[in-house]
C-alpha cells in the first residue's frame, strides 16, 4: 500500500529519517512491516464476521446541514513571536514542516492589542508630531522595501494595569508619579462619534482586592478633566468577570448574566468639575466594597500636556492618580491605595486608552512578522489569508493604509478581523461598535470590497455578559449588533470571529471530552440568539484545548477533543475553523509541573522537530482523510446514534461529510479509554430509503495503541510514538466497525441506494 506525499512534505525535518516521516506525515500503517491482514486481525475483525453488540450509526442523507471548502474553512495561525524565532522560522524547509500538518488557510494573530500597544505594521509613516516623533502614528500605505518585521509600541497612558490578555504593564492611574496620566481613547468623543458624550460614558474601575471601607475619593486631574462625573461601588461578585463560564450545575444553553450591580455613593455625583485636585466625601458612613468606578459623562475639553493643535488632545477625560479610601471627622483623608509603577499597585481597569505615543516607547519583546515576509515565505499556503486591524489602540487612517498597502502589493486578503479580543480589554460594546464603524468606513473608502468582521472574543464557551444597560440587557454581542443595526452599519459585518480556549488547563479531565459538542453548539447558539443576522458566517478564528499548557495539550486526549471540536463546529453551522499554532515550539512547563506544547510537533530551543504530537496526527486524518484539500465544497450530515456509558455520556461522535469525489467520509470518535467499540453504518436516503458502505472501505486509526505521552520534565516524550494505522475494511450492512478503544477513525468509501 503506498502514501503519496504532498509537496510540501518533499524536504524533511533534520533528525527525521525519511522513513520515520513518512510513517508520521502519511498516517499510515501500511508503511510498516504489518500486512493489511495483520491489521485486520489486530483490530478485531480479520474475518468479517458480525460482532455483537454493535451500534447503528445513522447518516441523514437526505439533507445537508452545513456545507464547506476546506480551503476556506480549515486552517491555523501565526502569532506574534521573537525576533530570534521569526529568524528562524521563514525558511523554505521550515514553511513545509509547518504545512505538512495539513492545514489550509492561515489567519496572521494581532498580539499588540492584548498587552495594550500601538502596532507599527509599518515602520515607515508619518507621526501626528512629526519633529518630536510622538502622536498618532499612520504607516505608510506606498509600498517600498520588504516589510520583515512589525513592533509594538506600549502605551504610555494607559489604565489599565491587569487585562485579558498578557499586558505586562502598569495603570498610570496608581502608579505613584504625579506626571504621569491616562488618557481615554479620543475616536470615542461626539466629534468622532457624531454623538453626546454621554452615550459613551468613559470609567475607570479600582479595585481594593479586598473590601473594604470606603467614604471617600481624591482624583488628581489633568486636562482634559471631567465636568460631570458619577462615583459608584460594586455589590456582588467580580464585575470585571465579563465572560459568562460554563457550569455544569446551571446547564448549558444558559446565559449567565454578570451577577451584582453599580451604586451611586449617596454624595458621588458630580456636575460641575472643575479639574485639578478634587476631594469627594462620598457617604458620612464609609460602605463596604472591594470596586469603585467613576463615569465620565461630560469633558471639559481642554487641551493636555501635548498641546492644543490637536483636536485628539482636547477631547475624552485625563487623570494623572487617584486615591480612594476613607475621611475621618477632622478632615483628613486616608488613602488605602497602592500606588506603585509595577503591577503589584492596586489594580484598575479603563474603559478605553489613547492610542497616542512616541518613537521611544518602541519594545522589541515580540515581533509581529512582517507583512510581506508573512506573504512571501509560502506560510499561507498560496491561500487568501486572514489578516488583523489593529482598532482599540490605533487610528482609523492607519487602518486603511494598512489594508491599502496590502492591496497594492496585490496580496490575496480573504477576511480582515477588526481589533483583537475587545471583551478582555473591557471595551463596552457601544464603544466598540463606535470604532468599529470609523475604521469600516476609513477602509473601505480605499478597498470598497474589502470583508471586515469582529468582535475576536477570547476564548468563549457561550454567550459574553456585561454590565446591565438602561434597558438592562447585558448581551454584549447583541448590543453590539444593535448598534451596528441602528447605525446603518450592519451591512459591514461580513463575519463574526471568536477564539475558542474551552477548558481550564489545571482542571481539565477526561469528561471535558463529553462536554465539547454541547459547548460548541452552545456558542454558536448564543450568537443567533443574540440576533446574528441570517447569513453571516460564524468564525473560529483561533483555538486549542486550553489557553494555558498542560499534559492534556500532547497527551491523547487532545486527539479526541480536536476531531470532536472540528466536527462539532461545523455541524451546528460554523463557517471556519482555525487550529493554533501552525509553528514549532518547545516544550516548556504547565499545570501540576507537566512539560507540553500549543503545537503540533515536539521540538528543541532552535525548533528542530522530534516527534508529533497527537494533534498532529488527527490534524492529518482530518485535512487528508475526512476532507480533502484544493477539491472544492464538501457537504456534512447529521449522524444519528452513538454508544453511551452508564452515566449516558456520548462515547462514541461521529461527522459525515460526502465528498467533492461522491467518497463518503466518516469522522469517528471513542471516547472509551479502556474499551473497543463496535459499530454499523447505515445511510438513510429519501423516502426511507437506507443504503450502506460497498466494497471495501479505507479506514484510517489513531489513539491509545500508538500514542502516549510521558510527562518526563524538558524530556517529556510520547512513547509509543507510532503512525495513525490504514486498512480496507468492509462496512456493509451487517457488517460491523471496532473502533479502538481512545481513539479517532476515519471511515472513507462509496455509499449504495441512496437514490
Amino acid at each position: 500500500m503506498e502514501y503519496t506525499l504532498n509537496p510540501s512534505e518533499q524536504n524533511l525535518p533534520r533528525g527525521i529519517s525519511r522513513r520515520k516521516f513518512l510513517e508520521h506525515a502519511a498516517g499510515t500503517a501500511a508503511l510498516s512491516v504489518l500486512s493489511s491482514g495483520k491489521v485486520l486481525a489486530a483490530l478485531g475483525q480479520g474475518d468479517g464476521s458480525a460482532a455483537p453488540h454493535a451500534a447503528l450509526l445513522r447518516v441523514d442523507a437526505t439533507k445537508a446541514v452545513n456545507s464547506f471548502d476546506p480551503d476556506k474553512s480549515l486552517g491555523s495561525s501565526m502569532d506574534d513571536l521573537s525576533i530570534p524565532v521569526i529568524q528562524k522560522i521563514y525558511t523554505p524547509e521550515m514553511v513545509k514542516q509547518w504545512l505538512s500538518a495539513g492545514w489550509g488557510p492561515i489567519t496572521y494573530r494581532n498580539h499588540t492589542e492584548l498587552s495594550i500597544e500601538a502596532w507599527h505594521w509599518n515602520s515607515k509613516g508619518k507621526w501626528s508630531d512629526p519633529a518630536d516623533e510622538r502622536g498618532y502614528f499612520v504607516g505608510d500605505a506606498e509600498p517600498t522595501e520588504m516589510i520583515h518585521d512589525s513592533f509594538a509600541y506600549p502605551l504610555p497612558h494607559r489604565g489599565t494595569t491587569r487585562d485579558g490578555g498578557a499586558s505586562g504593564g502598569f495603570s498610570r492611574l496608581t502608579d505613584g508619579d504625579p506626571n504621569t496620566f491616562w488618557k481615554s481613547n479620543p475616536y470615542l468623543a461626539k466629534e468622532f462619534t457624531g454623538e453626546d458624550d454621554a452615550l459613551h460614558p468613559q470609567w475607570f474601575v479600582l479595585d481594593f482586592l479586598t473590601p473594604q471601607e470606603i467614604n471617600a475619593l481624591r482624583i488628581d486631574w489633568c486636562e482634559p478633566s471631567a465636568r460631570v462625573y458619577e462615583v459608584q461601588y460594586w455589590t456582588g461578585v467580580d464585575p470585571m468577570n465579563w465572560e459568562a463560564q460554563y457550569s455544569p450545575e446551571e446547564g448549558l444553553g444558559v446565559s449567565q448574566q454578570v451577577e451584582g450591580r453599580w451604586n451611586s455613593f449617596p454624595n458621588g455625583m458630580v456636575r460641575d468639575g472643575k479639574g485639578g485636585t478634587a476631594t469627594l466625601k462620598l457617604a458620612e458612613q464609609p460602605i463596604t466594597t472591594r470596586w469603585i468606578r467613576v463615569v465620565m459623562t461630560q469633558s471639559s475639553r481642554q487641551p493636555g500636556p501635548h498641546g492644543t493643535d490637536d483636536v485628539r488632545h482636547r477631547v475624552g477625560y485625563a487623570i494623572n492618580q487617584v486615591y480612594a479610601g476613607t475621611m475621618l471627622d477632622d478632615g483628613s483623608f486616608v488613602d488605602l491605595v497602592r500606588h506603585s509603577a509595577d503591577g503589584t499597585q492596586s489594580p484598575t481597569y479603563v474603559s478605553s486608552t489613547d492610542p497616542y505615543h512616541s518613537a521611544a516607547d518602541l519594545s522589541k519583546r515580540g515581533d509581529q512578522t512582517g507583512f510581506d515576509l508573512f506573504f512571501t515565505s509560502g506560510i499561507t499556503n498560496d491561500l487568501p489569508a486572514m489578516i488583523p486591524v489593529a482598532v482599540l489602540f490605533s487610528t482609523p487612517e492607519d487602518a486603511a493604509n494598512q489594508i491599502a498597502y496590502l492591496k497594492k502589493r496585490g496580496y490575496p486578503v480573504a477576511w480582515v478581523e477588526m481589533g483583537e479580543e475587545c471583551d478582555g480589554q473591557y471595551i463596552l460594546p457601544e464603544d466598540y461598535a463606535a470604532l468599529y464603524i470609523q475604521f469600516a468606513d476609513a477602509i473601505h473608502k480605499v478597498v470598497p470590497d474589502a470583508k471586515l468582521g469582529g468582535p475576536v472574543f477570547q476564548g468563549i464557551n457561550q454567550d459574553v455578559s456585561v454590565w446591565p444597560d438602561a434597558e438592562n440587557r447585558t448581551s454584549w454581542f447583541g448590543r453590539f449588533l444593535d448598534y451596528l443595526k441602528s447605525h446603518d452599519h450592519i451591512q459591514d459585518l461580513a463575519f463574526v470571529s471568536f477564539e475558542h480556549y474551552p477548558f481550564d488547563p489545571c482542571s481539565v479531565n477526561w469528561a471535558d471530552l463529553y462536554r465539547e459538542p454541547d459547548v460548541t453548539r452552545n456558542c454558536l447558539d448564543a450568537f443567533r440568539q443574540d440576533g446574528l443576522p441570517e447569513g453571516v458566517p460564524l468564525m473560529n478564528t483561533e483555538s486549542a484545548l486550553t489557553y494555558s499548557l498542560s499534559n492534556y495539550m500532547t497527551d491523547i486526549f487532545s486527539a479526541l477533543w480536536l476531531a470532536d471540536s472540528v466536527g462539532s463546529f461545523f455541524l451546528y453551522g460554523g463557517s471556519a475553523y482555525y487550529h493554533s499554532p501552525i509553528q514549532a515550539e518547545p516544550l516548556r512547563p504547565g499545570c501540576h509541573g507537566g512539560w507540553a506544547t500549543y503545537g503540533n510537533y515536539v521540538a528543541d530551543a532552535n525548533l528542530q522537530i522530534h516527534q508529533f504530537t497527537a494533534q498532529y496526527h488527527t490534524g492529518r486524518m482530518i485535512n487528508s482523510e475526512w476532507v480533502t484539500h484544493r477539491s472544492g465544497v464538501h457537504r456534512l450530515f447529521r449522524v444519528d446514534g452513538t454508544v453511551a456509558d452508564p452515566a449516558g455520556h456520548a462515547l462514541v461522535t461521529c461527522y459525515a461529510v460526502e465528498r467533492p469525489d461522491d467518497n463518503w467520509a466518516l469522522l469517528v470518535v471513542n471516547k472509551d479509554r479502556d474499551n473497543p467499540r463496535n459499530i454499523e453504518i447505515a445511510f438513510e436516503g429519501a423516502g426511507g430509503q437506507r443504503g450502506f458502505f460497498e466494497g471495501e472501505v479505507n479506514m484510517v486509526s489513531f489513539g491509545s495503541e500508538q500514542y502516549v505521552w510521558r510527562s518526563e520534565g524538558p524530556q517529556s516524550h510520547a512513547e509509543p510514538d507510532n503512525p495513525p494505522v490504514a486498512s480496507k475494511v468492509r462496512a456493509g450492512r451487517g457488517v460491523p466497525v471496532t473502533l479502538p478503544k481512545c481513539s479517532v477513525t476515519v471511515l472513507r468509501g462509496k455509499a449504495q441506494n441512496l437514490a
